[in-house]
C-alpha cells in the first residue's frame, strides 16, 4: 500500500549553510514556584508536566550571552511548519475531558509571544485543543508536495528525526548546565574538564552529523535534479563515514562511567554544586533527570545499530545502498559490544542516584554492588486497611515508601527489608484481598496486594530470583531463611507488620497532591504511583532503545481538523513540542497504564496509518505519515503502555536473543 502523504509533514530541512536550528535561551532559575499547582486523582486521568519559560540566551557551543534581539535574527521558524501562536497561550496542558494536569501559567511566555496574559480553566486545553490552532484539512493536504514513497527513505528519515532531538539532548549539558554552573561558580575547575572534555568532542562532531543528513535527505526528496537519477537516494556512504569516524570517541564514552561517578560525589560534598544541579532540574529545557543526559552517547550507538539493521534487512543484496549500510552496521556493532558493559553499569548508577534524590530516609543507596530491579506501586495492609506504597526492589534489600506531605514532593521510606532469608508466599484466598502476597522477612513481615494478576506475578518472580542471588552470595543465608520460616510460622497479630500510620502517612496520597513543587511529575516513579504499576530496570532497557521522534498529526475532538505536532518518546512518555527547532516540551504524556491500537468503526477516523491512545476514558488519536513511520510509533508506544505490552515485548526480545544464537 502505498503512503498517503499529501498532508502537512513537511519540515523545511536545513542544509548546511542555513541558519542554525540549535538557538537555545538558557532559562532563569526558580526556587520557590511551584512547577505544578494540582494533579489530578489517582488513576483517573493522564498527567502532563510544563515548567519554567527560559529568559536569557545563549548560543549553542558557546558559553557566552547573546542579546535576543541577536537571537531572534538567527532562529529560524517556518509559520507553516507550527501551530498558530494562539494555540500556546497558557500551559494547561490537556482536553477538556481528561481532568488535566493545571501547570503554572508563566507570564513571561505570553508575553513573549505578544498575547495577553491570563489564566486558564482546567477544563481549556491551549496547546492540544479545538481552538486557535492549525488544522491540517483536506484542502490543505491535497496542495501538498508528495514524498517518496519508497521505505528506506522512511528509516533514513528516521536517522534524521531522531538525530534532531539527540543533539537537542547534548545541548542539555554542554550549553545550558554549562552556563548555570559558569554562572554561579559552582563546579571545581578539574570537574568540568573531565565533563566537558569528554562532551563537547562528541557533541561538535553530532552537530556536522546531523547537517550531512539533513543535506541528503533534501536531495533525496527532489529538491534538485539529482533526485532523478537516484544518485542522493541512499544514506549508507554517510552512515560508513560517520560510524567509522565515531569509533575515535570510544575513549571518551568510556569515561563517562567516570564523569556520572564524580559528578554524584561533587554534588554530595559540595552545597552550591548540588543546588545548582537540582534547581537546573526544574527547568522546562531539563525535561529528563540530569545525569540521564550523559547516557545519550552510549545509547545513541544502540540506535544506530537498530537502524541500519532496519535498512539491511529492507534492501536486497544487490540494493546500491545495501554494502555501505552493512558495513557501517558492522562498525557500530563492533562499537557497541565494546561499549556495552558499560552502559549496563551506567544505567544503574544513574537510576540509583536518581532514586537517592527521590527518596527521604535513606542513605548511600548507590552501593557499588546495588542493582536496582523494580519500582512501582503495591498496597500494603495496616491496621488501616490498605495503603498505597510505593516499592523499590534492589538486589539486596527492599524498600518500600509513602508519599509524605513535604515541600519536595519525595517519597519517605517506611521500611528496609533485606532480602538474604526472605520468604515470598501468594496469600489471596487467606486474607481474602486480590492478587495478595505476603513478604516474610528476618526483620518483620508484611502482606501487599498487587493491582492486577500480572503486576503480582511479577513481583513475586522478581522478588524470588533476587532472593536466590542475595542468598546464594551470603554465609548466613541457612540462618537468615530459618528466622523468616519462624515468623512465617508465629503468625500472631504483631508479626505481621500492621502498624499503626502516622498521622503525615495516612494523608499522603491525598494531601501531597496539592503540594507539588519540587519534583516533576513525568518521572516513573511518580507515574508509577498514579498509575498503580510498576517498572523493572530491564524495561528501562528495552525503553532506550525504543525512542523516537517526528511530526505527528493529532486529530481535534468535535472536527475532522488536525493539529502538527513535534513528537519525543523516551523514558515511557510523550513529549510535545511546537517545531522541532523548540529547546523544551510544552506538554509531556506518560504512557504507563494506556493501550495503544488502531481505531475502530465507532471513532469514525477515515484516515490511514492513524493509531488510538486510550486510558479509561481518555483517548488521543494520532496519525503518521507513512506506513513505516505508524508501525514504528506503534511499536515503541506499545512497549511502554500496558504491563501486558512490556510482558510481551520482553518475551519477543528474549526469542530473538535466542533465535540469534
Amino acid at each position: 500500500m502505498q503512503p498517503n502523504q499529501s498532508f502537512s509533514f513537511t519540515e523545511s530541512i536545513e542544509v548546511p549553510g542555513s541558519p542554525s536550528s540549535a538557538s537555545v535561551s538558557f532559562p532563569t532559575v526558580h526556587t520557590t514556584s511551584p512547577a505544578i499547582s494540582s494533579l489530578p486523582v489517582f488513576g483517573e486521568a493522564p498527567f502532563l508536566d510544563s515548567r519554567q519559560s527560559p529568559s536569557r540566551s545563549f548560543v549553542p557551543g558557546t558559553i557566552f550571552p547573546t542579546s535576543p534581539d541577536e537571537m531572534g535574527k538567527r532562529r529560524k521558524t517556518d509559520p507553516a511548519d507550527s501551530p498558530s501562536l494562539q494555540s500556546l497561550q497558557g500551559t494547561i496542558i490537556d482536553d477538556p475531558q481528561l481532568s488535566p494536569l493545571v501547570v503554572k501559567h508563566h507570564h513571561s511566555f505570553t508575553s513573549s509571544l505578544g498575547l495577553p496574559s491570563q489564566s486558564y480553566s482546567p477544563l481549556q486545553s491551549p496547546i492540544l485543543s479545538d481552538t486557535g490552532s492549525t488544522r491540517i484539512d483536506d484542502d490543505e493536504e491535497a496542495q501538498r508536495k508528495r514524498y517518496p514513497a519508497d521505505k528506506a527513505y522512511f528509516i533514513a528519515k528516521e536517522i534524521l528525526t531522531t538525530e534532531r532531538t539527540y543533539l537537542k539532548d547534548l545541548e542539555v549539558l554542554t550549553v545550558w548546565f554549562r552556563s548555570a554552573i559558569i554562572k554561579e561558580n559552582a563546579m571545581p575547575e578539574g570537574l568540568m574538564t573531565l565533563l566537558f572534555s569528554n562532551i563537547d568532542p562528541i557533541y561538535e562532531f553530532h552537530r556536522a552529523f546531523l547537517k550531512e543528513v539533513e543535506q541528503r535527505l533534501a536531495l533525496w526528496e527532489g529538491r534538485s535534479n539529482a533526485h532523478v537519477k537516484g544518485d542522493y537516494q541512499r544514506i549508507g556512504d554517510i552512515m560508513l563515514r560517520n560510524m567509522h569516524a565515531l569509533k575515535e570517541f570510544t575513549g571518551y564514552l568510556q569515561k563517562h562511567d567516570e564523569v556520572l561517578t564524580e559528578l554524584e560525589k561533587a554534588t554530595k560534598r559540595l552545597r552550591k554544586l548540588e543546588t545548582v544541579y537540582k534547581e537546573f532540574e526544574l527547568q522546562k529545557v531539563c525535561y529528563l533527570p540530569l545525569n540521564t543526559f550523559l547516557l545519550k552517547p552510549i545509547q545513541r550507538l544502540m540506535h544506530y545499530k537498530l537502524i541500519l539493521g532496519r535498512l539491511c534487512k529492507h534492501y536486497s543484496p544487490d540494493h546500491r545502498d545495501y554494502v555501505d549500510c552493512k558495513d557501517a552496521l558492522k562498525e557500530v556493532t563492533e562499537m557497541t559490544a565494546q561499549l556495552q558493559s558499560s552502559l549496563i553499569r551506567l544505567e544503574n548508577f544513574q537510576k540509583l542516584t536518581e532514586l537517592q534524590r527521590d527518596l527521604i530516609g535513606i542513605e548511600n543507596l548507590t552501593l557499588t554492588d546495588r542493582e536496582f530491579i523494580r519500582e512501582g506501586c503495591l498496597c500494603k495492609l495496616t491496621k488501616k486497611g490498605l495503603q498505597q506504597r510505593m516499592f523499590f526492589l534492589f538486589s539486596d534489600m527492599l524498600l518500600y515508601t509513602s508519599k509524605g506531605v513535604t515541600t519536595t514532593n519525595q517519597f519517605k521510606v517506611h521500611g528496609q527489608l533485606p532480602l538474604q532469608g526472605m520468604i515470598i508466599e501468594e496469600s489471596t484466598e487467606e486474607w481474602s484481598v486480590p492478587h495478595c502476597f505476603t513478604i516474610y522477612s528476618v526483620q518483620k513481615s508484611i502482606v501487599v496486594a498487587a493491582s492486577s494478576h500480572v503486576e503480582m506475578v511479577k513481583w513475586m518472580q522478581d522478588l524470588n530470583r533476587a532472593i536466590t542471588v542475595a542468598s546464594n552470595s551470603n554465609e548466613k543465608s541457612d540462618m537468615l531463611l530459618e528466622s523468616a520460616r519462624c515468623n512465617r510460622s508465629n503468625r500472631s497479630s504483631d508479626e505481621l507488620s500492621l502498624e499503626q500510620e502516622s498521622e503525615d502517612d495516612t494523608h499522603s496520597s491525598r494531601s501531597s497532591l496539592d503540594k507539588q513543587t519540587y519534583h516533576r511529575a513525568n518521572t516513573t516513579m511518580h507515574v508509577c504511583w498514579h498509575r498503580n504499576t510498576s517498572v523493572s530496570m530491564m524495561d528501562h532497557s528495552v525503553a532506550v532503545e525504543n525512542q523516537l521522534s517526528g511530526y505527528l498529526l493529532r486529530k481535534f475532538k468535535n472536527s475532522n481538523g488536525w493539529q502538527k505536532l513535534w513528537v519525543v518518546f523516551t523514558n515511557f512518555c510523550l513529549f510535545f513540542y511546537k517545531t522541532h527547532q523548540d529547546d523544551y516540551p510544552l506538554a509531556s504524556l506518560p504512557l504507563l497504564g494506556y493501550t495503544v491500537s488502531t481505531p475502530v468503526d465507532s471513532d469514525n477516523i477515515l484516515k490511514d496509518y492513524v493509531f488510538k491512545l486510550q486510558f479509561k476514558s481518555h483517548v488521543y488519536f494520532f496519525r503518521a505519515e507513512s506506513e513505516y513511520t505508524f508501525e514504528r510509533w506503534m511499536e515503541v508506544i506499545r512497549s511502554a503502555t500496558s504491563t501486558v505490552g512490556r510482558s510481551n515485548l520482553l518475551i519477543q526480545s528474549a526469542e530473538k536473543e535466542t533465535a540469534l544464537k
